[in-house]
């Protein structure tokens, strides 16, 4: 009589490395196709526009000057506090470097117009052809045009 002798088998084993190198590429995808949104330094309370326009993700992006509702300004992207005298200097400076600069007033609806005038004469001077403001779309209003 011949008797059947069972082999033992293996327990199924799950290969780590494998399951390591596919979480790897999934966290290389997702930090190469996601995009950061900067956040700006102060809230503002922005003022409405029925014309109010997206800018485009391929244009040239413009120095921000920054108003707050007390009137003082900040200037580009970090927020640094700058006096109208120092705005001029710093814009006289970009200009300098790049004649095609554009410069963007993005002031809080209760920001004194003094100030923003103040910006815009100092742009002047600067020979920086392009300023534009930030506004927001008027609620009810009609899309805003591409």
């Amino acid at each position: 009589m011949r008797f059947f002798i069972k082999k033992r088998r293996q327990p199924p084993a799950i290969i780590i490395v494998a399951l390591i190198d596919i979480l790897i590429v999934l966290l290389i995808f997702l930090l190469v196709t996601t995009t950061f949104k900067q956040q700006p330094a102060l809230k503002l309370a922005l003022p409405e526009s029925s014309q109010s326009q997206k800018s485009g993700a391929s244009e040239k992006a413009p120095v921000v000057v920054t108003i707050d509702p007390q009137g003082n300004l900040r200037l580009g992207p970090e927020g640094k506090p700058v006096t109208v005298d120092r705005l001029k200097q710093e814009l006289n400076n970009l200009a300098a470097k790049s004649p095609d600069v554009n410069l963007a007033i993005s002031a809080d609806k209760s920001a004194p117009f003094g100030q923003i005038v103040k910006v815009m004469d100092a742009a002047k001077e600067a020979h920086i052809k392009t300023v534009n403001a930030f506004t927001k779309e008027a609620a009810g209003g009609a899309p805003a045009a591409p």
